[in-house]
């Protein structure tokens, strides 16, 4: 048997500002490797480092880190962001990669008073034009957001009405001009002035941005620029 590394990952470090349950597994990591190394057994490869710990303690590094979350260019967390602060450290520049897109399939008049969608969750108060976006909870956009989230159409924001099915959402594009079958439709990223993040929908979904974006799914075309 060859043994080719170690790892280990921190329990506690993304959700506090108080890192001394993450220094304690970082302690116990390394007298795991002292006695091993005591006993003539070498190890090639030691890791403990995710997003949060690259950040904010380089004493973790070792030989490789595992840059999760961080390479989507968000932060792992507000913690992660404000021990940044609290150590008095120039915090990262993130920058978000990663944007979701989709287009309109159909535009739809419906009257006022009434109901959109499943369970009749939502009712419309004036003559209403909707957008139907082939998007759904299969492709991994939460059906949480049912009635609470909103994409971006020609760098405007058009609230969601109604839930979000399993393959297409329902949106007001009433107060939007122009609009037109087809048109590009922002569901995370950036679109002129506006921008929907990750933790935005986090916020609205009472979840995590790693939840957000890796929920997305894998069947859907990726597009590397």
């Amino acid at each position: 048997m060859v043994i080719e590394g170690i790892s280990s990952h921190f329990a506690n470090i993304e959700d506090t500002t108080d890192h001394s349950y993450p220094r304690l597994q970082l302690e116990n990591f390394k007298r795991i490797i002292q006695k091993l190394e005591k006993n003539q057994i070498e190890i090639p490869v030691k890791h403990i480092a995710c997003s949060a710990s690259t950040i904010l303690f380089p004493e973790t590094y070792f030989d490789i880190v595992r840059l999760g979350i961080g390479m989507y260019g968000l932060w792992p967390s507000k913690e992660t962001y404000l021990s940044c602060i609290l150590q008095k450290r120039q915090p990262l520049s993130l920058k978000p990669v990663l944007s979701w897109k989709t287009r309109i399939a159909q535009i739809k008049r419906v009257p006022k008073g009434a109901f959109l969608g499943y369970g009749c969750t939502f009712r419309t108060t004036r003559e209403t034009t909707l957008a139907v976006l082939p998007t759904g909870y299969f492709d991994g956009y939460s059906r949480s957001l049912s009635n609470s989230s909103y994409v971006l159409i020609k760098g405007h924001r058009a609230p969601l009405r109604g839930r979000v099915c399993m393959n297409f959402i329902m949106v007001d594009i009433t107060d939007i001009p122009g609009v037109s079958l087809e048109d590009e439709v922002t569901l995370l990223g950036p679109d002129g002035k506006e921008v929907i993040s990750a933790n935005d929908l986090a916020t609205l979904s009472n979840t995590i941005n790693y939840e957000i974006v890796t929920r997305i799914n894998p069947l859907l075309p990726r597009v590397i620029i």
